[in-house]
């Protein structure tokens, strides 16, 4: 049980992964997990295009082959006709977690009356929890903020690693036992 603890973040953007801008919403979110998390953990990384069988093999390989037991996702969840992370998502997930998103959107509000048109979800494939974040690193980190507490718990409930956060910089819920 001496293996490292693997967490994927995917950043899906046809600019990115054509190099037309830098890679900043995954960076982000590696940055702000590395703030939240005591446990070390190993990041699988991508940047891939808004591509929906693309998508959805690399959620596969990351939690099916890579064992991550979180992947998170940058981007894709708009209106847009190229934003499909969401259904991604829900073609290779096992339970769909609607409560993530619509904590999401509700966090979201308080700051851009644009956020009913986000549709980012979560939903778990094995013992894999897989959360879709947005793809501004603004909006990443007041998303995160607001699910990441309930992160850890739900990875317990799937069989999945310990994780530990600072609590200086989150609290992170776990039901007293007993």
């Amino acid at each position: 049980m001496n293996q490292a603890v693997k967490i994927g973040v995917i950043n899906i953007s046809d600019r990115a992964s054509a190099g037309v801008y830098e890679d900043i919403p995954g960076k982000a979110a590696v940055a702000l997990l590395r703030e939240y998390l005591i446990t070390p953990f190993e990041p699988v990384y991508r940047v891939i295009a808004d591509e929906r069988d693309e998508i959805a093999a690399t959620l596969s390989r990351m939690a099916d082959v890579e064992g991550c037991c979180l992947v998170i996702t940058t981007g894709g969840t708009g209106p847009a006709p190229r934003d499909v992370t969401p259904e991604a998502t829900e073609d290779v997930c096992d339970m769909m977690l609607p409560g993530f998103g619509e904590l999401m959107r509700a966090v979201s509000l308080k700051y851009v009356p644009t956020a009913i048109l986000s549709r980012q979800t979560a939903g778990i494939r094995g013992n894999t929890l897989i959360v879709n974040l947005p793809g501004k690193p603004k909006a990443i980190r007041e998303c995160l903020e607001a699910v990441f507490p309930a992160i850890p718990y739900c990875i317990d409930l799937i069989d999945g690693p310990f994780l530990e956060a600072y609590p200086e910089k989150i609290t992170v819920f776990r039901p007293k036992s007993g």
